[in-house]
């Protein structure tokens, strides 16, 4: 007997979307799905510490499974209705200790809690003045508000001043967005003298610190004693897992929970996820020696910038995000292939992700990375550019 054929759906997709898929090919910066090879050295995740294989925070999180062994595997539902369980209450106890604050809520990752803290508190009367290369999460949020919003020049606060200087008086509340360390550029706000602009003005800060923690610091702005309306921390870089918090007071977590679109309707984490959360914390509070590594291995990273006369490819970062600016989507892609081809994973960052003329490839330090990784990869990136620039 054969085999009867399954017939494919047939599904429709409108040529107007067709018509972006291509062009986003003829630009050269159409993204596919790729499983990273396990043979290429990690110079691409986010696992800054290597806590997603750490074999100790694995048996710490298990200790916490067996505390709270009652619990179902699955949340089973939202905060508000049967997903509210006790460990994921404790972990929003223990955070609160751990960074030092009133109030920590937590949400299924930093897109969410971006998604959901900045659409819920812009107002209609209100205004969002943003970094200009802050994160998509971020500007998404911002389009999901009420609020008025315009940008300000990167890492500018004279151009963030003269903006509140004019809009002070027109809005009733400002909020000021920016990122500790910025994703792309891997470089820092400055957040001490921004904290003293917004308290001139009487505006609120909301800082995105998801690549600062266990990079710059083990607990972020905590250790730079200012006043933020919300810190939103992730769990999927350093901490090698998935999930964010937003840090703020009492009353901004009652208003998340009844207001944060994204916390009210979607399925909380689930108890493996908490546990897992829980223990990287536990385990970074108690070690340094990832930390103290990785902060070697970005010195040594400089120090090879330097041997290597790449110093103007490079933006100045202090953080575990280097990025090279090469510019060209094609031209990225060629050197990034090239490196792949060394046995070095490296990534290219295209347009329209960053500017045209800004397309670039960004290095990310871990603690696991050694420094003959280091001065290898850069000696080889050094020999593609020095070779790319006489042709």
């Amino acid at each position: 007997m054969k085999k009867k054929q399954i017939q494919n759906p047939k599904f429709i997709f409108p040529n107007s979307l067709k018509k972006k898929l291509i062009q986003r090919h003829e630009e050269g910066a159409l993204r596919l799905l790729r499983t990273p090879d396990p043979k290429l050295i990690d110079f691409s995740s986010n696992d800054y510490l290597g806590f997603s294989n750490n074999p100790f925070i694995s048996d710490l999180a298990q200790d916490k499974l067996q505390a709270y062994s009652s619990q179902a595997h699955g949340a089973t539902g939202s905060r508000l209705l049967t997903g509210n369980y006790a460990m994921i209450e404790d972990l929003e106890s223990y955070l609160k200790y751990y960074y030092s604050t009133e109030a920590a809520t937590v949400f299924n990752s930093g897109y969410d809690a971006n998604l959901g803290l900045i659409s819920s508190v812009g107002q209609r009367q209100d205004l969002i003045l943003y970094d200009e290369l802050s994160h998509a999460s971020i500007r998404d949020g911002i389009a999901l508000s009420k609020a008025k919003a315009y940008k300000f020049s990167h890492n500018n606060l004279k151009d963030l001043e003269q903006k509140l200087t004019k809009f002070q008086d027109q809005f009733q509340t400002i909020y000021i967005v920016t990122e500790l360390v910025f994703s792309m550029d891997g470089d820092s706000a400055d957040v001490d003298i921004l904290v003293e602009l917004c308290e001139q003005f009487g505006v609120y800060i909301i800082l995105d610190e998801a690549h600062s923690i266990g990079t710059i610091s083990k607990k972020g702005s905590d250790n730079l004693d200012v006043k933020l309306f919300a810190r939103i921390i992730t769990f999927g870089k350093s901490f090698g897992s998935h999930g964010a918090v937003v840090l703020g007071s009492n009353d901004l977590k009652q208003y998340l929970i009844n207001f944060a679109k994204s916390f009210i309707y979607t399925t909380a984490p689930s108890v493996e996820t908490t546990a897992r959360n829980w223990a990287s914390h536990l385990y970074l509070e108690s070690n340094s020696t990832e930390f103290e590594t990785l902060g070697s291995n970005i010195k040594c990273f400089k120090k090879q910038i330097e041997a290597n006369q790449l110093s103007d490819f490079f933006i100045e970062s202090q953080s575990a995000i280097q990025s090279c600016v090469i510019g060209g989507n094609e031209n990225v892609k060629l050197i990034s292939k090239q490196l792949q081809q060394e046995g070095f994973d490296v990534r290219p960052i295209l347009s329209p992700t960053v500017p045209k003329g800004k397309e670039r490839l960004r290095f990310c330090l871990h603690s696991f990375n050694t420094e003959e990784e280091i001065r290898s990869v850069l000696n080889v990136l050094s020999n593609y550019l020095i070779q790319t620039k006489n042709e």
